[in-house]
């Protein structure tokens, strides 16, 4: 998926917000961004001009400029250097322009030449969230992805356990719908995982007995939601009356679940005949919301009991 984008894919995509102009080495639009083989890691891809570990894409502001033209440096090997196999681009910032040298060694390697009149600090920003959005390490989920009550929830378990049953009743109350069945998710900075629907299935739900539903047509466009953070995972499991009983009722273990690299928290709802699973979720969300302020119910009741134990009582 990586090694599909094509550098021509970043020109298009960041041409007008970043005034880019293609001044040289057109025939290198075509190729990979990066190599199928490069770790996922590596998708930092720009930087300013450096020979010590080269970016995929090249920067070239004023300053470097001034390294390349320095009367003391054999500037036909720096461009040589500059021009490797490994570089897929090479763009000029802060109104730089290419002389002719220049120009002709993109043309003859089948590197775009880039020119943008912006700062090298606005540059850089937009190829990273570029590189961020499109070349990170994706994985695809089953369960359905929505909004509770404005947070990113994934709904998890086993087929037929009743997964779009549910999504459909918390739509009905007001929620949002973002994926159903694969949703698509990315890592794109330390603790974020950003989840997404693929084009396929955009605003579709699939309803055992209804069939394929389109939520944006049935409740229109504010139930449908294009992308949130994914920031808890309700995992819904089928049990009998007997296991039920069993469950640990005042458990304050964390349960985690581990998504490309991250520890994401999950809560696992029983599904059982007469539980109301959609207020079930909504008030896991609640919980999960006065968790991260510091609120933890179980907490306070065990601290009480504690209190009464030891007969304080101011407790």
């Amino acid at each position: 998926m990586r090694a599909s984008i094509q550098v021509g894919d970043l020109y298009e995509s960041l041409k007008d917000r970043l005034k880019l102009i293609l001044c040289a080495g057109e025939s290198g639009l075509t190729q990979a961004l990066l190599d199928a083989n490069l770790p996922s890691a590596s998708y930092i891809i720009a930087g300013p001009l450096t020979f010590i570990r080269p970016t995929r894409i090249q920067v070239i502001g004023r300053a470097e400029m001034e390294y390349l033209n320095d009367p003391t440096r054999d500037r036909s090997q720096a461009l040589e250097r500059l021009f490797r196999e490994h570089t897929r681009a090479v763009v000029l910032v802060d109104g730089v322009t290419p002389d002719a040298e220049l120009a002709r060694r993109a043309d003859e390697a089948g590197t775009p030449l880039l020119c943008s009149p912006l700062p090298d600090k606005v540059v850089l920003d937009h190829l990273h969230q570029f590189a961020t959005l499109h070349l990170s390490e994706k994985t695809t989920l089953h369960g359905v992805f929505l909004e509770v009550l404005g947070m990113g929830v994934l709904i998890t378990g086993d087929p037929a356990v009743g997964k779009s049953e549910l999504a459909l009743e918390l739509i009905s109350r007001g929620n949002r719908l973002i994926a159903d069945d694969a949703p698509e998710f990315n890592r794109i900075g330390p603790g974020i995982i950003n989840g997404a629907c693929p084009y396929v299935l955009r605003d579709l739900l699939e309803v055992r007995g209804l069939g394929v539903l389109n939520i944006r047509a049935m409740f229109g466009d504010n139930a449908i939601k294009h992308n949130k953070y994914l920031r808890l995972i309700v995992h819904l499991k089928r049990m009998t009356a007997h296991e039920l009983e069993k469950m640990e009722r005042l458990s304050v273990e964390r349960q985690t679940r581990g998504i490309l690299g991250e520890e994401m928290p999950q809560v696992t709802i029983p599904v059982a005949p007469g539980r109301n699973l959609a207020i079930l979720v909504e008030s896991a969300v609640r919980n999960h919301l006065l968790k991260l302020q510091g609120y933890d119910a179980t907490e306070v009741l065990i601290e009480r009991q504690q209190a009464l134990l030891s007969g304080d009582p101011s407790e």
